[in-house]
């Protein structure tokens, strides 16, 4: 696997950067990490040692380093400079060509291709002075993680959270691994988290998905080589960089939109949490009021929200393509209504999960799922959901691979 460089400098964030190590390790590659002056109040080089078995960098002239000229020994050895956290302040020296300590002075003499993952404040990221140092990087043809939006460290809402370590990750992978193997060309489409319907202009009926597991898919699809297009409800996190992004909130959005899309694709991924009932007469165009103390009840009318998968089973009939997969979110044991979905919906593959279980389920990093198929059952651990979405794409590979490409025909 590859050589990474781990280049850390002095944000908050920084505690984030021993994930993106672990994980960048647990896929294979070798990671040295290189702290600067500053890093090293967020976070120990000892960490960053016990978990990568490689000496830490910390200082250009730490004893017996000038030996090798090791920065130069370093630049030359790596497949990939990752900076995570990027501060304002490495970001600029990059841009400026300043070389004064061994993170920047390795900037300069690498070769290799590098990814930067911004953290700062909001109004930070925003000022003038860094957005023109980060598109002189970017016309160099350094690439960038975007930030995240939410709470930041100084107390702030807004733009300049370090990007989540999954996807730090997967932008390496991206990066090392461009458009190669059986995804190569092929069309995925997914779809991640709630619908909503609307009851009035205030309150809706929805469900407690963040997307997490969807847009973990959509990412590795993406690092894989497939070109992806992600139909995604309502959530506050932020989506993964795919070839074409589709925004939705009702069930009746969602399958009017994966409809459309399903023809073009090779492979349907149904991860979204989509709701089972909207009301029969639509959303009320004033707020529904408060009911009296003698009348405490409220009666609403609801009907079945259309059926994607079943309509994509349907529609494809004996065919293969799309290769089709569902989700089976329960309570309790989820194989038997797994079994039951598989077949009435007339997929190739059904994910099911208990969202009951510690650690499973909505809103969290971690899933443990079980693969349906009509022969049979198998239960995965407890993993991060960046894990389960490789292996799903794992298990849906061979049927793609039965799947003649469109895209030679077009």
């Amino acid at each position: 696997m590859a050589f990474v460089g781990l280049g850390v400098s002095g944000g908050i964030g920084a505690y984030k950067s021993v994930e993106v190590a672990r994980l960048l390790q647990k896929r294979g590659h070798r990671v040295q990490a290189v702290l600067t002056r500053n890093a090293r109040r967020f976070v120990g080089a000892l960490t960053f040692e016990a978990i990568t078995r490689e000496p830490v960098i910390t200082s250009q002239f730490a004893a017996g380093m000038n030996a090798d000229i090791e920065h130069i020994a370093l630049a030359s050895s790596l497949d990939l400079l990752l900076v995570a956290p990027a501060t304002a302040n490495i970001i600029g020296k990059f841009a400026q060509g300043i070389a004064d300590d061994f993170l920047s002075a390795l900037h300069l003499a690498t070769k290799a291709p590098i990814l930067m993952a911004p953290a700062m404040n909001t109004n930070m990221w925003e000022h003038p002075a860094v957005a023109a140092n980060v598109r002189t990087l970017t016309a160099r043809g350094v690439q960038f993680v975007e930030p995240g939006d939410g709470y930041l460290a100084c107390g702030w809402v807004g733009k300049g959270r370090l990007a989540e370590p999954d996807a730090i990750v997967a932008a390496v992978e991206r990066m090392l691994s461009p458009g190669t193997g059986s995804w190569a060309g092929r069309r995925v489409l997914v779809t991640a988290g709630p619908t909503l319907e609307d009851l009035d202009p205030v309150r809706f009926l929805g469900n407690r998905s963040s997307g997490r597991m969807g847009f973990a898919i959509a990412r590795e699809a993406t690092r894989r080589g497939a070109t992806v297009t992600l139909v995604a409800g309502p959530t506050p996190i932020d989506p993964p960089d795919v070839a074409e992004l589709v925004r939705v909130r009702s069930a009746r959005e969602m399958h009017a939109a994966v409809l459309a899309a399903a023809d073009r694709a090779d492979v349907v991924i149904m991860a979204a949490a989509v709701a089972d009932f909207m009301p029969i007469a639509g959303a009320q165009t004033t707020k529904i009021e408060k009911l009296s103390k003698n009348d405490g009840r409220l009666t609403l009318e609801l009907e079945r929200t259309p059926d994607i998968l079943a309509d994509l089973g349907d529609r494809r009939g004996a065919g293969r393509r799309p290769v089709l997969v569902g989700f089976a979110a329960q309570t309790g044991d989820p194989v038997p209504a797994a079994h039951a979905k598989l077949s009435r919906k007339h997929a190739d593959l059904i994910v099911a999960n208990d969202v009951s279980a510690p650690g499973s389920g909505f809103d969290v990093e971690t899933n443990q799922v079980t693969f349906v198929t009509a022969t049979a059952s198998d239960p995965l651990p407890l993993m991060p959901k960046i894990d389960v979405a490789a292996a799903i794409l794992d298990r849906v590979e061979p049927l793609l691979l039965a799947v003649p490409t469109l895209v030679a025909s077009r």
